[in-house]
């Protein structure tokens, strides 16, 4: 496990007087993890926030920022695949944000193009920190990879938090309705869930580069569950959605639930 060598520029509206270094807001460590079937390695990156401080998921809401890693340097790489935990649902001013408070394990499946050779991972995730402010941050990573390696808690638990499956989650029938809007598509899910409690917060993400994806509204009529939400591709035109690619993902204070695919009704 290797420290990560952060860089934070603070982004402070005049005339705020507030200065925070590294360690006040943030602290990383690459977790090396383990080997797992097929010559792949199981690793993490952690993140340490101060009280009061939160990072963000990979749909981040509209005042959110979300995390983008940049892979270049590394060696032996295929190719990774990162494994979320459950998401927390932050309001402020009465926006809506999605991400991760005190502490955050993202597991991330690392490939080699060589499973008898060691990885090196060497980079940058760009990401932002908020707490009545925001920081974008920059933490560059070089670490190895190799071996069988050893179990890690800290990873084990964070895998056992994912969001789980539509099917373990009691879905019976989703289906969506996409209808055109002056610069995009609206998209209107009707989703027969059960309750788990709690409001839910309901987002949608498009597996095509570069759309926006509006904050949504969600209701609940018993077991149906509908919400709604604008799709704005770059250039503020309709467009035709891939359903297949769309990801539903219902969250709550006592789960989050990821749906696969938006059929129509």
């Amino acid at each position: 496990m290797r420290p990560l060598l952060l860089a934070l520029a603070l982004a402070l509206p005049a005339p705020a007087a507030l200065a925070f270094s590294q360690e006040d807001v943030l602290r990383g460590d690459i977790r090396t993890g383990w080997q797992i079937d097929g010559g792949a390695h199981m690793t993490a990156l952690h993140l340490t926030l101060a009280p009061g401080w939160k990072t963000y998921w990979r749909s981040p809401g509209d005042a959110g920022i979300p995390p983008n890693f940049d892979w270049t340097g590394s060696e032996n790489l295929r190719a990774v695949t990162f494994h979320w935990p459950r998401p927390h649902v932050f309001e402020l001013n009465g926006m809506k944000t999605v991400g991760y408070h005190d502490e955050l394990v993202l597991p991330i499946e690392v490939t080699p193009v060589d499973p008898a050779q060691p990885v090196r991972l060497k980079g940058s995730v760009d990401l932002g920190v908020c707490s009545d402010i925001c920081i974008p941050a920059s933490l560059a990573f070089d670490a190895t990879v190799q071996g069988k390696g050893a179990p890690d808690a800290l990873i084990a638990a964070a895998l056992d938090d994912r969001p789980i499956s539509a099917q373990k989650a009691g879905l019976s029938g989703i289906g969506c309705a996409v209808d055109p809007i002056a610069d995009g598509l609206r998209i209107t899910a009707s989703i027969q869930l059960p309750a788990a409690g709690g409001e839910e917060t309901v987002v949608f993400e498009s597996a095509s580069t570069g759309i926006w994806v509006s904050e949504s509204e969600a209701t609940r009529q018993g077991g149906t569950l509908t919400a709604a939400a604008d799709l704005v591709p770059p250039n503020g035109a309709p467009f035709a959605l891939d359903r297949s690619s769309v990801t539903v993902t219902v969250i709550s204070d006592a789960r989050a639930v990821e749906i696969k695919g938006c059929p129509a009704p």
